[in-house]
């Protein structure tokens, strides 16, 4: 894979070797971020789990204290005076039939599906779609639910749902670097503590192997042993 010449620049400023505190990488991230746009600083996580196994998957959900800084559009399936409760409550979209069809044909602009547990029959005929996508609504990340509201706001505010993927690693966006560092430190521990307290008991050896920061076209940097540990 061809490295571009600003890729190059800031591996040459930065020792990739070197092991950082939070603090000390998210200071460094901001610092280096040159590009035309807002980068999102980005977490992966490789965890001493099997996926494989249904006792060692790790999914679920954390509301980011200072949000995520992306506007994120929500889609409530629901039908009635529910639809309305979300559409009130800030959803960008709300209904039943309609988006059933949308969604067949294709349409996709939207970040996250919310869903009321009496519908969950018909949208789950549309998994081969949403599946893929991640946006298929599930019980345990909240997304299915009849208080749609609460829900809707929750999302709004900055709720993230994540999952270990099938080589061990959770990689997700905890914030933009517009954010102050002291805002992506605290919404950097509210993911990592979530995760901690999520290790199964079945789960044998060391739990967090390595634990990386990166912005969206910036270098990764990785996080020390200490700095891990000492999450609660």
């Amino acid at each position: 894979m061809k490295v571009s010449k600003r890729i190059k620049a800031l591996r040459e400023k930065v020792d990739l070797n070197k092991e950082y505190s939070l603090d000390e990488a998210i200071k460094t991230l901001k610092g280096f971020s040159n590009v035309k746009f807002t980068e999102s600083l980005d977490c992966a996580i490789r965890l001493g789990v099997d996926p494989r196994h249904a006792d060692q998957m790790v999914r679920g959900t954390v509301s980011l204290p200072n949000g995520t800084g992306k506007e994120v559009k929500v889609l409530v399936v629901a039908k009635g005076q529910k639809a309305q409760d979300a559409l009130d409550a800030g959803a960008d979209y709300a209904g039943f039939d309609e988006y059933l069809e949308k969604i067949k044909g294709g349409w996709a602009d939207i970040d996250v599906i919310v869903a009321t547990p009496d519908v969950m029959a018909d949208l789950g005929k549309l998994g081969r779609i949403l599946g893929p996508k991640g946006l298929m609504p599930n019980p345990k990340s909240g997304t299915v639910t009849m208080d749609v509201a609460t829900a809707v706001k929750e999302v709004k505010a900055g709720k993230i749902e994540f999952r270990v993927d099938k080589t061990g690693i959770v990689h997700t966006s905890i914030g933009k670097v517009s954010f102050t560092e002291e805002k992506l430190v605290e919404n950097a521990k509210a993911f990592l503590s979530t995760i901690m307290k999520m290790k199964p008991s079945s789960a044998k050896g060391t739990y967090v192997r390595s634990l990386y920061l990166t912005t969206t076209m910036g270098p990764g940097l990785k996080i020390s042993r200490e700095e891990v540990a000492a999450i609660k």
